[in-house]
């Protein structure tokens, strides 16, 4: 008799007709382990037989069979409970069920009475056995406000940290080079310098600075807003994007246009401006706010959705 061991019982029966030089047919086997592929390639079993072939000590090898078939019964019985387990079980968990079912409709006060005696159980003490006394809950609060009142604070002003103008210059420059490093445009090295006390000038040139600016400026004002947002929310500056003089002539084109309507607000005293967008907007708003700065200047949306400015007295009402 000899013990084959293969990953399936198909394997092992050839194995064993293999090595005892003999049909499957002609063999008496005993299985001890069918084999199992297990879950993704774990708990993996190989199947395990006893085979001789069939005349071969007969008697020795159904002897090993069956201990081998009483060994497998006894674990079934093992890990199997018996019937009266299960109803014992089952009995349980049906009572459990009914009580839970019945605890439902028993109202709390009712349901916590004592059965014998009929007296609800004594309540439990508080975890704090006096009231707070009204000088520490004023304390408290004053404490939470003055917290509020720091963490706000400094929300509002985590960006207005004391640096110099050049340190932060430098840290621009940096980062700018290293956004546009990688980009399609073939440009010259961003030059980042100080336009005023609260501006940072940022200037792009190069083959490519046109396509950098987009049809109607669009990429510009993209690129602005991106800019801004980024070093206004850190350093609290302001910024001047210069993309090969497009600000520039703009600022020109706005400046000419703006002469008669500048002329017709001081005649009549208001006045507004046709439809602009963009960039165009914001340059026209800051040149007559700084030209009327005893006026409201701001800026009104049409019907279609364009922008416009709008100039004329501010409206006071008696106290």
């Amino acid at each position: 008799m000899i013990r084959v061991e293969a990953a399936t019982l198909q394997e092992a029966y050839s194995k064993a007709a293999s090595e005892l030089s003999c049909s499957v047919v002609e063999l008496d086997i005993n299985i001890i382990q069918n084999g199992s592929n297990g879950f993704l390639g774990l708990f993996k079993k190989n199947a395990i037989i006893d085979v001789q072939r069939k005349g071969d000590n007969h008697k020795e090898f159904k002897e090993n069979k069956s201990s081998s078939v009483l060994h497998q019964e006894r674990q079934k019985e093992i890990d199997v409970p018996s019937s009266d387990e299960k109803k014992d079980k089952n009995r349980r968990a049906k009572n459990r069920r009914a009580k839970n079912k019945n605890r439902e409709f028993i109202p709390h006060e009712i349901s916590e009475k004592n059965p014998e005696t009929g007296a609800l159980p004594p309540k439990e003490e508080s975890f704090f056995k006096e009231e707070p006394s009204l000088e520490i809950v004023k304390h408290t609060s004053k404490e939470l406000k003055q917290t509020l009142v720091v963490s706000t604070a400094i929300d509002q002003n985590f960006h207005q940290e004391k640096r110099s103008m050049n340190d932060i210059i430098d840290e621009v420059n940096v980062q700018i080079k290293h956004l546009f490093k990688y980009s399609c445009f073939t440009l010259e090295s961003p030059m980042v310098s100080k336009y005023n006390d609260d501006t940072i000038l940022i200037e792009f040139s190069g083959e490519d600075a046109a396509l950098l600016i987009g049809k109607e400026g669009y990429r510009y004002k993209a690129l602005s807003y991106l800019l801004y947002n980024w070093i206004n929310l850190k350093y609290g500056l302001n910024i001047r994007l210069e993309i090969a003089e497009f600000l520039k002539n703009q600022e020109e084109m706005i400046e000419k246009y703006l002469v008669p309507v500048i002329e017709r607000i001081r005649n009549s005293g208001k006045g507004q401006t046709k439809i602009l967008d963009g960039v165009l907007i914001k340059i026209a708003l800051e040149a007559l706010r700084s030209e009327f700065p005893e006026k409201y200047v701001g800026i009104k949306s049409g019907k279609d959705g364009g922008k416009f400015i709008v100039v004329n007295d501010f409206n006071r009402k008696n106290a």
